[in-house]
């Protein structure tokens, strides 16, 4: 039993609880055995100077009745229930013999201190302070030279110890009752706190195992989404080339006039270097070629320019606030919208005039592109264009993914606008 002390200490509050506990059931079955075999021997020792003839007699019958009461109260697998009736009947019939022994023999009263240790245990609560009593008459007896007192002086001390014992007895109980009643607080307070601890660490478990799904769908998008990128970047860069390329060669097909196909040969090669150009500059870092060497302004004069001049429609670029230097991504996605936003102009609308608008206003930078086209119906529009590129859908997707907005107003034969606004981050 005492040599578990060592396991108790390396296991948890609960363990080291369940470990003492198990010591004091042990100390409560056997310690009555124990108390009475040394009060028997003690009593044996000194029974032919305080035990008369027919005392000891007496003694050697009721020896044999304590010993048997005592070794069925240690007996294996009893299983006890406190404050039940055979509990309280043992209790009763152990303290009329230490009693009988006690008056037969004052040294036996080292027997009836067994009353004290267990009566927490052994009677209801109510009953408690009558075995505190009885144990205490026997003591006193015990400590008066014996039992019954013979002598005026011998009652007087009598009573005096059996108020003494049985106060003291009644106070050491009232704490052993409150260190009992803490202790099984204590221990409750234990498993509440193992319960809480293996559903936070189950919690923990669930939190870990969410965090790694978390992970995964994390990765996953933004491997989406960096597809997408990808994606409304060929769009905008060889896609686009390559269709003013098909343009420029459909007008040299049906042009009768050498000068005019030479011209628009030239343009289409111009087209092709640009857009290869935008396909090695893409592939090194996604960032437009017109952004190398200017900054947004003078790219989008230049985008426009370049765009009325290939399709014959006016367009007209104004810039209004006081320019800053923007960030890259900033720069190269309203470029892109804009490279965008005329190409579905020259696409689809039909339009005679263009205008782009670039303002810089504050903490935020807009971008407009108007055209007096056919227009048509927003709330109509598909996530992907009829001819599989990426449209407005494209555009909104680049604008969001800075933080900005983009809006979309037209109706049929009403002309389009589009215009996209986005924080105003400075180039670091």
């Amino acid at each position: 039993m005492w040599g578990s002390t060592e396991a108790g200490d390396r296991g948890g509050p609960a363990d080291r609880a369940v470990i003492v506990e198990e010591r004091w059931d042990h100390i409560f079955r056997w310690s009555p055995l124990i108390l009475f075999g040394l009060g028997t021997v003690v009593s044996a020792a000194v029974a032919p100077a305080l035990m008369s003839r027919t005392d000891a007699e007496v003694a050697a019958g009721v020896v044999p009745l304590a010993l048997a009461c005592e070794l069925w109260w240690c007996r294996p697998g009893r299983d006890p229930v406190p404050g039940s009736p055979a509990e309280q009947f043992h209790y009763w019939l152990r303290t009329v013999l230490a009693f009988v022994l006690t008056w037969l023999n004052p040294l036996y009263a080292i027997y009836a201190y067994t009353g004290y240790l267990a009566v927490v245990r052994m009677l209801p609560r109510r009953l408690t302070r009558v075995g505190l009593f009885v144990n205490a008459v026997t003591i006193a007896g015990s400590q008066s030279s014996g039992l019954p007192p013979r002598s005026t002086f011998v009652w007087v001390l009598f009573i005096a110890l059996l108020l003494l014992n049985t106060g003291m007895a009644t106070f050491f109980s009232g704490l052993g009752e409150r260190e009992v009643a803490r202790a099984l607080q204590k221990s409750d307070t234990i498993r509440e706190l193992e319960t809480a601890n293996a559903r936070l660490e189950q919690a923990l478990e669930e939190n870990a195992a969410l965090h790694a799904q978390l992970l995964v769908q994390a990765r996953e998008a933004g491997v989406a989404d960096e597809r997408r990128r990808l994606a409304a970047e060929i769009h905008d860069t060889i896609a686009q080339g390559l269709t003013g390329i098909v343009t420029q060669l459909q007008v040299v097909t049906a042009a009768a006039d050498g000068r005019i196909a030479r011209e628009h040969l030239e343009r289409a090669s111009a087209l092709a270097r640009h857009s290869l150009a935008e396909a090695r500059r893409s592939v090194q870092n996604l960032s437009p070629l017109d952004l190398e060497h200017d900054a947004l302004p003078r790219a989008l004069e230049k985008t426009v320019a370049t765009w009325s001049e290939r399709t014959g429609v006016r367009a007209l670029f104004t810039v209004t606030g006081t320019e800053a230097r923007l960030h890259d991504e900033v720069a190269a996605t309203l470029l892109r919208v804009a490279q965008e936003a005329l190409a579905n102009a020259d696409k689809h609308a039909g339009a005679s005039r263009v205008g782009v608008t670039l303002s810089y206003m504050g903490d935020e930078v807009s971008l407009d592109v108007r055209d007096d086209g056919a227009g048509f119906e927003p709330l109509g529009l598909p996530a992907r264009t009829g001819t599989g590129g990426f449209g407005l859908p494209g555009m909104r997707l680049r604008v969001e993914r800075i933080a900005g907005s983009l809006t979309v107003e037209s109706e049929r034969g009403g002309g389009t606008a589009v215009s996209a606004r986005v924080p105003l981050v400075h180039y670091e």
